[in-house]
């Protein structure tokens, strides 16, 4: 039914009535979806005269390692050396040496000129070296980006594990890598080269100097704005395909729900739009670079038709064949390669910097300020209220808002249910109630006191998550369900095991005193034992973020009317409408705002609650 609802949830839904004034009422307003998808997204793509994330990323590495670059730099004098001689020592092996009758001096020349190709061999070894120096800690920042987010964000919902994480660690830190330590050599290579032509041309004869440069900037200038088009074009193939891999993966799991609801032309639909997009970009880019290479040829070829054009009017201003041969040369063996390398490094690592950067950029959270050390907060809280006041949450400083301006009270003893689309933001907000995630704005209280003044002990006394995927570590059953309170007896977990229908799964362990093995568990095996860990722990307030996902509709009434009667808040996740049906009072998330209420009240103002509760029930 996820997988249905996913795709029914990026068409609008008509407002519901407006709630009474003396209604509770939650703005959570989100950004505008994707006009391609219809589908709010979490980051929606950067413009060139925006704030750019990848550009800032890769800006503030190199600032961060001017030392090496001058390093870098130093070492790059010794090889442009090759290209600032190669013309000059063509010109004089032919004026002084060949034409004038001397032809041991023009070998002289052509020998300086493969002295120089040595040196410039030496230069290029030491400037790889210092390469390094800037392009692993840059590897190094990334990985901590990722890790750092990994490690922050809850787990998405319906699934075991975030594979774009894994993806991000692995592949695409190493694709950055690989592109950035090619694209800084290709471009340090063509100022290298491009210097020492011009050096040399204008040491040679100043008046050739247009004949090369005007067509370079020409063309270098119309380059960088395909460059640009190309990168968008990527981008957008990229952002295609992973839509349609996450299409595909929602469907596959929701297939018999797909069928059942006759949403196959939906759902195909749905699928065809991010194909035709892929099919869309990735045509674009094959005439985007179609256009650079021609671009580029013109470039590195342009000075050389000029520089025969105007050979006549050259000689007679004096130059002479040595001095045309020679910019010739500086033309042919300097700057015409140092284009094709420069547009190949850029149209092919370069295009992939930009956009895995920008994608790592716009998916990962930005590090943690430092922790400033300050005396303890005498204060102490009170009660058990959860309250949070114009919260706000991005997983970027670049990604749109999960969360915002969301204010919301959860008194203590309520029972709450979250509903609303898969993506919507319910685990987000879970990390949020449970001071897992910290707001960018507003506040989140508990007892009145900010989560973030909490003591960590104290606060995992006073409250507990128990997430989709159930964690249970090798050891002996008791140690298990005793974890969040160790002095309980057996008499108290045998209450809380028979409440919630564990007994056959104690019984076939073993007893309390059997040692577990996680791995032959099932997944709803895993979630009832921690869920008894969390029944008998002494928090009051107890998070249920899709805690029940893999029991049954019936397991998991038995479970929530169990958490309802104890002691304390219940605030659950729902997996499953009923879940809704069951609590006090419903908060629904729908992408523009947020609605709070009972069943009948919210069947009123909200249109997707309807939806959500016409597909359960078949209507």
């Amino acid at each position: 039914m996820t997988a249905v609802r996913d795709v029914l949830a990026g068409s609008d839904h008509a407002p519901g009535p407006e709630p009474d004034a003396g209604a509770a009422h939650v703005e959570a307003r989100r950004p505008d979806p994707d006009p391609e998808t219809g589908r709010h997204r979490a980051g929606g793509p950067v413009t060139w005269g925006s704030r750019d994330p990848a550009r800032e990323l890769l800006l503030s590495t190199l600032r961060e390692h001017r030392r090496e670059l001058r390093g870098l730099a130093g070492w790059s004098v010794l090889e442009a050396v090759p290209a600032l001689v190669s013309g000059l020592a063509v010109a004089q092996a032919i004026d002084d040496g060949f034409l004038a009758g001397r032809p041991v001096t023009g070998l002289l020349w052509l020998a300086a000129l493969a002295g120089s190709v040595l040196l410039g061999a030496v230069g290029t070894r030491q400037t790889l070296t210092r390469l390094a120096a800037v392009v692993e800690p840059f590897r190094d920042d990334l990985v901590r980006r990722v890790v750092g987010s990994s490690v922050r964000r809850p787990a998405p919902a319906g699934r075991a594990e975030s594979g774009g994480d894994v993806a991000r660690l692995t592949q695409h830190v190493e694709i950055v890598r690989e592109a950035y330590a090619a694209v800084l050599m290709t471009v340090q290579q063509f100022v290298v080269v491009v210097l020492g032509v011009v050096i040399g041309l204008a040491a040679l004869a100043p008046a050739v100097l247009p004949f090369v440069i005007v067509p370079i900037t020409l063309a270098l200038a119309a380059f960088s704005l395909v460059l640009r088009g190309m990168a968008r074009r990527q981008r957008d193939s990229i952002l295609a395909d992973e839509r349609l891999s996450d299409g595909a993966a929602s469907v596959g799991t929701g297939m018999r729900d797909v069928v059942a609801c006759g949403a196959e032309e939906l759902v195909a639909a749905d699928l065809n739009r991010h194909v035709g997009a892929n099919a869309k970009a990735l045509g674009g880019l094959g005439w985007l670079t179609g256009a650079s290479t021609l671009i580029i040829g013109l470039g590195g070829w342009l000075p050389v038709l000029l520089l025969l054009a105007a050979g006549p009017w050259l000689l007679g201003q004096g130059a002479t064949t040595g001095l045309l041969l020679g910019a010739v040369a500086y033309t042919l063996q300097g700057v015409q390669p140092a284009l094709q390398t420069l547009a190949e490094g850029l149209t092919g690592p370069g295009l992939w910097l930009m956009v895995t950067v920008r994608r790592v950029a716009e998916t990962t959270t930005r590090p943690d300020p430092p922790v400033e050390l300050a005396r303890p907060d005498p204060a102490r809280p009170v009660g058990t209220e959860l309250h949070l006041e114009g919260v706000g949450f991005a997983y970027s400083p670049w990604a749109a808002p999960v969360v915002q301006e969301l204010t919301l009270s959860i008194p203590p003893g309520d029972h709450l249910a979250v509903v609303g689309p898969s993506g919507i933001g319910k685990s987000t907000l879970t990390g949020l109630l449970t001071g897992l995630l910290r707001p960018d704005a507003g506040t989140v209280r508990f007892g009145g006191l900010e989560l973030a003044g909490w003591d960590p002990a104290e606060l995992a006394r006073r409250r507990v998550l128990i997430p989709q995927e159930a964690y249970v570590f090798a050891g002996s059953l008791r140690e298990n369900l005793t974890y969040l309170a160790p002095d309980a007896d057996d008499a108290t977990l045998d209450a809380a095991v028979d409440l919630l229908g564990g007994r056959l799964l104690i019984d076939r362990v073993g007893g309390y005193d059997a040692l577990v093995d996680p791995e032959p568990l099932s997944s709803g095996e895993r979630q009832l034992l921690t869920l008894v860990r969390a029944y008998v722990s002494p928090a009051p307030l107890v998070i249920l973020d899709e805690a029940t996902c893999h029991l049954g509709a019936a397991a998991e009434g038995v479970i929530e009317r169990a958490f309802a009667a104890r002691h304390g808040t219940l605030v659950v996740i729902a997996h499953r409408i009923s879940s809704a049906l069951r609590a006090r009072r419903i908060l629904v998330l729908d992408g523009t705002e947020a609605r709070i209420g009972d069943h009948e009240a919210l069947l009123l103002q909200s249109s997707l609650y309807r939806d959500l509760v016409g597909h359960w029930h078949g209507a």
